[in-house]
């Protein structure tokens, strides 16, 4: 299985906020997993929110990312501790779930990662994640093992963002900036400044409950700020992004009467 994963050394650096860069992906492919995999980054966010994913084709990319350097997180659809539950049988430690608005919802989240006591995750003895019976003390460790950051995207989620950042189990907080700008009556203004005041307060209160904090941003002016304002895990661009931008880039630069002459 993946070295992230008893114990979680993605959560432990997590938690230490350790500057971690990442990449979204949402290609739904094993070989493009594969190759960013390859690429260096701490972490790869596999996306079933935004991207026709389904609990075949993430674990098909899991596969595909066994051996890599890189910690795999997946994005679930929604809050859904039977989504949850498969994900985290077909060997998923990291979450980022989507859209809470409460302390309910964040709590609601972490149970579904957890086996009682501490949760409600159903039990199967044999699964992708515990190597299919053979790792040793799967049920004792796992539990601590399973790394839960939470999005916050609406005014609904900054309104009780004190209250959820107390939830137990809680490891960080991630910011949509696109979805958050929606919720506040800015559709597509990502920079608007009543967005940024609010992106601002959402990163002090982080700071106040020493929470790691996230987010996602593809112009590096914005990444270099959100570094600035202690923001620990950052994805920086996306597989899609990349593919189009560069391969629509190749194809202007050899496109007939746009071949510029070699230098000398």
């Amino acid at each position: 299985m993946n070295e992230n994963c008893i114990p979680n050394l993605f959560r432990q650096r997590l938690r230490g906020q350790t500057p971690l860069i990442g990449c979204w992906s949402s290609l739904v492919n094993p070989i493009a997993a594969e190759i960013l995999g390859l690429a260096g980054f701490d972490w790869l966010l596999l996306d079933a929110e935004h991207a026709p994913n389904d609990v075949h084709s993430l674990m098909l990319q899991l596969m595909a990312l066994k051996g890599s350097a890189s910690a795999p997180v997946v994005r679930p659809p929604q809050n859904d501790p039977v989504i949850i539950k498969r994900l985290l049988d077909i060997g998923f430690y990291n979450f980022l779930i989507p859209l809470v608005e409460n302390a309910e919802q964040a709590a609601r989240a972490v149970a579904a990662t957890r086996y009682p006591p501490q949760g409600k995750r159903g039990v199967a003895v044999s699964q992708r994640s515990n190597g299919f019976g053979t790792v040793p003390d799967y049920l004792k460790a796992i539990n601590d093992s399973i790394a839960v950051v939470v999005q916050i995207e609406s005014q609904d989620g900054v309104e009780h963002l004190e209250d959820i950042l107390c939830v137990e189990g809680v490891d960080g907080i991630f910011i949509g900036p696109s979805d958050l700008s929606a919720s506040l009556g800015y559709l597509g203004q990502t920079g608007h400044p009543r967005v940024r005041e609010t992106i601002d307060y959402i990163a002090a209160t982080a700071r106040k409950h020493h929470k790691p904090l996230g987010t996602i941003a593809f112009e590096e002016k914005d990444i270099r700020t959100y570094m600035d304002q202690g923001f620990s895990f950052i994805a920086v661009g996306s597989d899609q992004g990349v593919l189009r931008k560069e391969t629509q880039a190749l194809c202007q630069r050899y496109r007939e009467g746009a071949i510029k002459p070699a230098d000398d």
